[in-house]
C-alpha cells in the first residue's frame, strides 16, 4: 500500500507514525512539505527506508501529479484552505483522498467533486481527525446501534494535565482555529430539524475520573462538520460541546465580549491591526505551556432498542500523551484516525467511491478496535437514561 502524506508537521508526524508502525502492508510513503526543516526532522524520527521526504508546496502541481498517480491514498496534513484544489488533483489521478477538515465551505467544495470521483472510482473524504471525524463516527455508530433514537451528545476536549492560569489551558493545534471554534455560531438539531446556537453558550458540567473531577462544556462549532445534516430527521436532539477546566468559558466569553476576537483593523500609532490578530498573537505566546496534554471524550446516545425498551449507550475515552514515542495525545487522537480511514481505503475494506461523510463510511467498531490496538483507554457503557452515568 502506497500513501502520499501532504505537511510534516504534529499532525503529519503522528499519522506518517502511525502507518509506518501500525498498519499492516505498508509498502511506501511519501510525504511533502515547503519546509525543509521538517521534513528532516520526520526522516531522522522515524528512520525508515519505506519513507521518502519531498520539499516542496503543495499547490505545486507539477510535484504532486506524479506523485498521486503513484499512491493509492492521499492524506492532507495541511492548512484546511488548500483541501478542496487537493481533493480535486488527487481524483483526477485516481487516489483516494481524505483530510483532516477545519471549515464547512471548503468540505462543501469537496463534496462537489462526488461525480467525478465516483467515475474515478475514487474516495474523498473529509474530516478525519478527532472532532471533526472520530466524534462523528462514534456518534453515528451508537444511533445506528438504536432502533430509534432521542438524543446524542457529544463533548470533546484537549487539556492540559497539569492546568495552569492565565486560562488553565495549552496551546494543542492552531490558535486562529481555536478562535474559529469559540465564537462561528455552532450548529445543532433540536426537534430532528438543523439550527444554530451561539458559540460559548449552553454551559453545563460534567465528571471524569480523577485527578479531572468536575469540568464544564459549553457550545463550540465545526466539531461536528456533517453529522448533524445526516443525523436530521433521525435524532431529535444532537449538539457537540468543547470540555474545559471550569471557568475557562466565561474568560474567553469576556474577550469576545470585549470585542478582542474582531478581524476588522483599528488604527494604533505606527499603523493598524485587529484585535483578533493581536489576541491570537499573546494566545499562541501565553497559553504555549509545557507539559503533556490528555484527550477526553464522551459520546452518548439514548433511545430505545429493537424490544421497545429505553436505554442509553456510550463510548468514553481517556487518552494520554505517549511518553515512549513523545506524541502528545493530541497528535494521537487527531493523526491516528486519519491513518487507519488511509489504510481501510487502501486496503478495500472501505468500498466507498465519491465524496463520502466520514461517520457514514467509517465502521465505529471497527475505528474502536484499531484504537485499542495502538493502547487507547476506551470504555463502551450502557444502562437505563435517567441512572447515573460516567459523566454525571
Amino acid at each position: 500500500m502506497k500513501y502520499l502524506l501532504l505537511g510534516a508537521g504534529l499532525q503529519g508526524t503522528a499519522i506518517a507514525f502511525d502507518l509506518l508502525n501500525h498498519c499492516d502492508g505498508t509498502t511506501a510513503l511519501r510525504v511533502v512539505d515547503a519546509d525543509g526543516s521538517s521534513l528532516a526532522n520526520l526522516a531522522a524520527r522515524l528512520n525508515d527506508s519505506r519513507m521518502t521526504t519531498i520539499e516542496g508546496d503543495v499547490r505545486d502541481e507539477t510535484i504532486l501529479t506524479p506523485l498521486m498517480a503513484e499512491a493509492d491514498v492521499v492524506i492532507s496534513a495541511v492548512n484546511y484552505w488548500y483541501n478542496a484544489a487537493l481533493a480535486g488533483l488527487a481524483v483526477a489521478n485516481r487516489a483516494h483522498f481524505l483530510d483532516l477538515g477545519g471549515n464547512n465551505d471548503i468540505v462543501a467544495r469537496e463534496f462537489e467533486l462526488d461525480d467525478v470521483a465516483r467515475r474515478q472510482g475514487v474516495s474523498i473524504i473529509p474530516d478525519c481527525g478527532l472532532a471533526p471525524g472520530l466524534a462523528g463516527i462514534l456518534g453515528y455508530w451508537l444511533i445506528d446501534g438504536l432502533k430509534s433514537a432521542a438524543s446524542l451528545k457529544l463533548r470533546v476536549g484537549g487539556l492540559p494535565i497539569d492546568p495552569q492560569p492565565p486560562m488553565n489551558y495549552k496551546v494543542v493545534f492552531a490558535v486562529q482555529g481555536l478562535i474559529n471554534e469559540y465564537i462561528e455560531p455552532a450548529v445543532v438539531v433540536r426537534g430532528g430539524r438543523l439550527q444554530t446556537v451561539p458559540s460559548l453558550s449552553e454551559l453545563e458540567h460534567l465528571t471524569f475520573p480523577e485527578p479531572f473531577g468536575e469540568l464544564e462544556a459549553f457550545q463550540t462549532s465545526g466539531g461536528t462538520s456533517t453529522l448533524p445534516r445526516t443525523l436530521a430527521g433521525r435524532v431529535p436532539d444532537l449538539d457537540y460541546k468543547t470540555i474545559r477546566y471550569k471557568g475557562h468559558c466565561a474568560q474567553f466569553r469576556l474577550l469576545h465580549e470585549l470585542g478582542l476576537t474582531d478581524s476588522r483593523p483599528l488604527e494604533f500609532k505606527g499603523g493598524k491591526v485587529s484585535p483578533r490578530e493581536m489576541l491570537a498573537r499573546v494566545m499562541a505566546d501565553k497559553l504555549n505551556l509545557p507539559g503533556e496534554d490528555v484527550i477526553l471524550l464522551l459520546a452518548e446516545a439514548e433511545g430505545w432498542d429493537a424490544a421497545g425498551e429505553a436505554v442509553r449507550r456510550g463510548v468514553r475515552i481517556i487518552d494520554h500523551h505517549d511518553r515512549t514515542n513523545d506524541i502528545s495525545a493530541m497528535m494521537r487522537m487527531t493523526g491516528y484516525p486519519a491513518a487507519i480511514i488511509a489504510w481501510l481505503l487502501a486496503s478495500g475494506e472501505i468500498d466507498a467511491p465519491g465524496a463520502r461523510c466520514q461517520e457514514e463510511v467509517v465502521p465505529g467498531d471497527r475505528m474502536l478496535a484499531e484504537l485499542r490496538r495502538r493502547n487507547v483507554t476506551i470504555e463502551e457503557y450502557a444502562g437505563v437514561p435517567g441512572e447515573p452515568g460516567p459523566s454525571d
